[in-house]
């Protein structure tokens, strides 16, 4: 029986020229996530974890969907109390069903955005 395997996929580091400050994001592939022990996707960012395992992102779909849209702002897994620096967790639920982090510092013009396509669809 083999445990967990996390990979990392990549790692968003932006520096904030105001103060030096840096904010960094980790996203990694674990192959058991959730109670169904499923591949998914995580999100690592100040002391936090998103976690886009299935029985999750089955949820915020439906509120995406419920609410007509095709990108989902996951206010309570994201760092918005700052409009010029920040950190938001996204799912996207058009096209390809993906995780989407966009970091932004105050010195920077625009966010960083990246989307992480997840290993798993959803039935409905």
């Amino acid at each position: 029986m083999t445990g967990n395997v996390v990979t990392p996929i990549d790692t968003i580091e932006v520096r904030d020229l105001e103060d030096n400050s840096k904010l960094v994001v980790t996203v990694q592939a674990c192959s058991e996530m959730g109670n169904q022990g499923l591949p998914g996707v995580q999100v690592i960012y100040m002391g936090q974890y998103v976690n886009f395992e299935p029985l999750h992102v089955e949820r915020w779909a439906y509120q995406a969907r419920k609410a007509g849209q095709g990108v989902w702002l996951l206010a309570d897994c994201s760092w918005t109390v700052h409009e010029d620096q920040y950190v938001r967790n996204y799912l996207v639920v058009e096209g390809t069903l993906s995780a989407r982090v966009e970091v932004k510092t105050r010195s920077m013009t625009k966010a960083v955005v990246r989307d992480y396509p997840l290993p798993f669809a959803l039935d409905n």
